[in-house]
């Protein structure tokens, strides 16, 4: 299978990205938000739901050395093994390490976003093990050789025709453009791959603490073929997943599958304590924990964007961004988009290599409305766009010499109001030789980055000029 790209400069993406995504993505999340607000009418107690969620994150977050060591306790008990992951080459490495001490050949894998955070794919197949995802939009998006483009829906951006050309291409068997039959495909496809695996390997949406339970949820029967049929099961999950206990649980479960959607439960939540410890039951003979941080800790000790940590990944921010539905996900340039997943990557990869997306904002707050777990995206958003810009004890300013110029600029002529009305007059001047029929299409720099994509209104009149005329 091939490698999953790396980070795109969100500047450059517009050729990577195929010119029907807009319309398939906003169909899709469109279906998504009329799901969810039907289950969202009938649960009077939504909104009290929510509240308790993020308290219950909150607390966790704020206490979550102590549930990691119960964590890591209860796992042990349950017979299975417990693996810390600094960063993404170590857990990397541990997955390698033990597929290789199980002489493993063929691994078979449920849709995970801490995989795909650490690029763990590339570094299976680079050590001789064929990988495949089985998660049928996964698999799907695997077999083109590209990432996710939605956190619940990877192949959200494709319409049955071109994934009935994709099989037909990559799987040498004649695919209609029919749901049905390209699924039948995929499971004929992957089910001799269950059969034969000698290792599956899975994410998790939670881990329970007070038993050292791995929670999976999925809509697809995979997920229960990956971590029962091979002998070994390996899951890496993020620090941040651990929840205290099963009543917090129930909240939480209660919330994921209406936000992301719309069902009131998905149609499989696995609980997974430990391997099997007596014939005929099900589950693996090994079971392995890799406690992913890759950079979760140095977001905890920033008191604004901790609460970055507190998302389920339910996507229901991308679903309702007007930013997201128009670019789409790849724009994002890492596994993780949309309004999440612009807090998430500067964080993570460092404002350095991701600092256009704190940017990539309307800030119209309609993330935030929507989030069950009530993060604070603006928030976040402005306080990532100050790091950028200026810095912190986070880290330096990252932006360009002449943005962060032009910031001080902008600041000083919009705080003085007869310097702001005399930019006004000479704006419409000065980018006369741009307009044409009302629009700028072609601008020098740095404002081209802009113009590359999408044309920019000409200046006009400005405010005062309009309404003076308009009072009259």
């Amino acid at each position: 299978m091939s490698e999953r790209p790396t980070y795109i400069k969100f500047g450059e993406y517009t050729e990577h990205i195929p010119a029907n995504i807009p319309a398939a993505v906003q169909q899709a999340t469109g279906r998504f938000l009329g799901l969810r607000q039907m289950r969202v009418s009938e649960m009077p107690q939504w909104e009290e739901l929510r509240q308790a969620a993020s308290n219950i994150r909150l607390h966790t977050l704020e206490n979550l050395d102590f549930y990691l060591e119960k964590l890591e306790q209860n796992v042990r008990a349950a017979g299975g093994q417990v693996h810390w992951a600094a960063d993404a080459a170590q857990a990397r490495a541990t997955v390698l390490e033990i597929a290789k001490e199980h002489n493993v050949k063929l691994a078979v894998k449920v849709k995970s976003m801490a995989t795909e955070e650490i690029g763990l794919n590339h570094a299976l197949e680079a050590a001789g093990i064929q990988t495949y995802e089985t998660d049928l939009g996964e698999f799907i998006i695997q077999l083109m050789g590209t990432g996710p483009s939605h956190i619940i829906v990877p192949a959200v951006h494709l319409k049955k025709e071109e994934i009935a050309e994709l099989f037909t291409q990559k799987l040498g068997v004649e695919a209609p453009p029919d749901p049905v039959k390209l699924t039948a495909i995929a499971r004929a496809t992957l089910r001799e791959k269950f059969l034969s695996a000698e290792m599956g390997v899975s994410g998790g949406n939670f881990l329970v603490a007070e038993t050292g339970t791995l929670v999976i949820v999925t809509n697809e029967g995979n997920g229960r073929m990956c971590t029962t049929m091979p002998d070994l099961h390996v899951a890496v999950v993020g620090i941040d997943k651990v929840v205290p206990d099963w009543e917090t649980l129930t909240v939480l479960l209660k919330l994921l599958a209406r936000s992301a959607t719309g069902q009131k439960l998905s149609t499989y939540t696995a609980f997974i304590s430990g391997p099997r410890r007596a014939a005929g039951e099900n589950g693996p003979k090994e079971f392995h924990l890799v406690l992913l941080d890759n950079g979760r800790s140095k977001i905890l000790q920033d008191p604004v964007a901790r609460e970055t940590l507190k998302c389920i990944r339910c996507g229901c921010c991308l679903n309702v961004c007007p930013v997201y539905k128009n670019v789409g996900g790849f724009a994002y340039g890492w596994f993780i988009s949309g309004p999440v997943g612009a807090i998430f990557s500067p964080q993570i990869l460092g404002t350095e290599a991701a600092r256009e997306l704190p940017f990539a904002s309307s800030l119209c707050g309609a993330c935030a409305d929507v989030c069950p777990v009530k993060i604070p995206i603006p928030k976040i958003l402005l306080h990532l766009r100050r790091r950028v810009v200026e810095g912190d004890e986070f880290a330096p300013a990252s932006a360009p010499l002449m943005v962060r110029a032009g910031a001080k600029l902008g600041t000083f002529a919009l705080g003085v109001p007869w310097l702001y009305r005399f930019g006004t007059r000479l704006l419409p001047i000065f980018t006369a030789p741009f307009r044409k029929d009302g629009w700028m299409s072609s601008l020098p720099a740095p404002a081209n980055l802009w113009t590359k994509v999408r044309p920019f209104p000409a200046f006009r009149a400005n405010f005062r000029q309009w309404w003076a005329k308009r009072t009259k």
